[in-house]
């Protein structure tokens, strides 16, 4: 059935190549040169967390992109704490750079994006528990940046010094059953972009393949500061937490490479 499905998707992605240029059909939205993609496809949007395409996941980036690659979206546990909106948001935010304008005076913030290597300048990092067999964030008041003093004194007379409590967390059977399920066959797709009176067009030409990605790969990749978690939420709204990784190291995740 995948490799069915796999031909099936190339004959596609075959003829979208040979129309040449096509007009964004999401113009202004960051996300644009996917949902192009999926109307060209007859992918109907939505938010299961499933392969887009039968067993295969389609993942696409304009050509000259440095931006890291979404692997999947996946809030942390505990779950019934509601961590994002109700921890971290209102006792680590910070006020939005449009409260005010935007959106109203009191609007906050928690938006960081942050590896396994070293702490973010708001002192959140990546870590992983090896005999617990989870991945999880700490906080170290301590590796707070100067830049960020305000925001220091707000942490220090409010929650204070030390870690996060919960420390929000993923197991790695939850990952595992990620990767088995949504990421197992995975069709990454790029496209040259370009200009032509205020519009935004994209030409896609290359597809790659990659099949088995492995939990072992995947935690590498963590310890390596090539997996990030990034988390996006403002008050009222949580735009997920989601898993990226930088496109170059997508290789190394998973277990073959097919050439198309």
């Amino acid at each position: 059935m995948r490799d069915k499905e796999l031909q099936m998707l190339v004959a596609e992605l075959e003829r979208i190549k040979e129309i040449g240029w096509i007009r964004n059909q999401r113009p202004g939205n960051a996300g644009g040169i996917g949902n192009t993609l999926e109307d060209l496809l007859n992918i109907a949007e939505n938010n299961l967390q499933l392969p887009d395409f039968g067993d295969w996941e389609i993942k696409s980036q304009r050509t000259e992109t440095a931006s890291l690659l979404t692997l999947f979206h996946m809030e942390p546990r505990p779950r019934n704490a509601r961590i994002v909106p109700q921890i971290l948001l209102p006792r680590y935010g910070w006020p939005h750079q449009e409260a005010g304008i935007t959106y109203p005076e009191n609007e906050r913030s928690f938006r960081q994006t942050i590896n396994a290597t070293a702490c973010s300048d708001r002192g959140f990092r990546v870590n992983i528990d090896w005999d617990s067999q989870i991945i999880y964030v700490s906080f170290d008041y301590f590796s707070i940046d100067d830049r960020h003093s305000i925001w220091r004194q707000f942490i220090r007379d409010g929650v204070g010094t030390d870690d996060i409590s919960p420390n929000p967390y993923w197991t790695f059977e939850d990952i595992e059953k990620k990767l088995n399920t949504k990421l197992n066959n995975l069709m990454y797709v790029t496209a040259e972009t370009k200009w032509e009176n205020g519009q935004e067009y994209f030409r896609y030409n290359e597809f790659e393949v990659y099949v088995d990605p492995t939990l072992d790969k995947f935690l590498t990749l963590v310890m390596d500061g090539a997996i990030y978690i990034d988390f996006d939420a403002r008050t009222g709204h949580n735009h997920g937490t989601k898993f990226r990784i930088r496109p170059a190291s997508k290789t190394d995740l998973y277990q073959d490479h097919i050439l198309v």
